[in-house]
């Protein structure tokens, strides 16, 4: 009986670790209305992370709250998110970015095993960027 008890639940973790890399991403469009017009923080391991203000027509504004800020934009790449940015032009950021009730969570293509980021919170300060004189 034991026996059966521990294979039980072996499947049981099996089966939702498998439903569980079964999620879908967000499409560009889910993505888009959930951030156009916002500005979202971002956190690792409940740590802040960074701070990005997205804009219409997909652009970006990053930071990771050392004050200088990368112009960027973002578009789909299958089902994935990408984001160029201004100080790395040839060098886009792919993320898998999923809904888990009301914020993001997001899991960089190149590194799915990697810390992912959350949406910590929305804010509604001005982003400090002394590299483009605001």
């Amino acid at each position: 009986m034991k026996f059966f008890r521990s294979v039980t639940g072996t499947l049981a973790l099996l089966i939702s670790a498998g439903a569980a890399g079964a999620e879908t991403p967000m499409t560009a469009e889910e993505f888009e209305s959930h951030v156009e017009g916002r500005t979202l923080t971002f956190e690792a391991n409940g740590q802040p992370y960074g701070i990005e203000r997205y804009m219409d027509d997909r652009r970006v504004l990053w930071s990771v709250f050392d004050d200088h800020c990368a112009i960027g934009s973002w578009y789909p790449e299958g089902e994935a998110i990408c984001f160029i940015y201004d100080t790395a032009p040839d060098d886009p950021q792919c993320w898998f970015v999923y809904l888990e009730g009301d914020r993001l969570r997001t899991v960089l293509v190149d590194d799915p095993f990697g810390t992912p980021l959350y949406e910590a919170r929305e804010s509604t300060e001005d982003m400090i960027c002394p590299n483009f004189g605001s």
